[in-house]
């Protein structure tokens, strides 16, 4: 009976793995990119991230080994003052699409591991909250392209 219960305690380890990164094929991100970023350890990145799946899919973070930490961030305009705060999760529904844009989301490196020029591709994974993740590449554009 222990042998049995092993295989059981083991197989539900494995389908939890592969429930825990099912949400991930559900999402698609496009036009990832970010400027370059001669002489600083911050920079933001933006994409659009669609839900393609039949149940809601929750973002509760990011990651990148070319930055020691990184955010999702939101910036708003109140008044005629610009202010930048941190977004706990982002809950997308089936079939909607999220915009990280500038002026609004976006995804924020922090202490950069060196700086980033025109042509870099940069690895980041956004962190989902039922423990998958989906690789996203950004790719770096000149300072003043948009």
């Amino acid at each position: 009976m222990r042998i049995s219960a092993a295989y059981l305690a083991v197989g539900l380890l494995a389908l939890r793995a592969a429930l825990a990164s099912a949400a991930a094929p559900m999402l698609a991100v496009t036009d990832a990119w970010m400027r370059a970023t001669p002489g600083t350890e911050v920079a933001a990145v933006y994409l659009t991230v669609r839900n393609n799946g039949p149940v809601a899919v929750t973002i509760v973070g990011a990651r990148s080994p070319l930055a020691q930490a990184a955010m999702i961030h939101e910036t708003q305009l109140v008044g005629t003052q610009s202010t930048m705060r941190a977004s706990a999760q982002l809950i997308l529904a089936p079939g909607q699409t999220l915009r990280f844009a500038p002026g609004g989301l976006h995804v924020m490196l922090h202490r950069l591991t060196r700086a980033l020029a025109a042509g870099d591709a940069v690895p980041l994974e956004l962190l989902l909250k039922d423990g998958g993740t989906l690789a996203v590449t950004a790719h770096v554009r000149p300072l003043t392209q948009e």
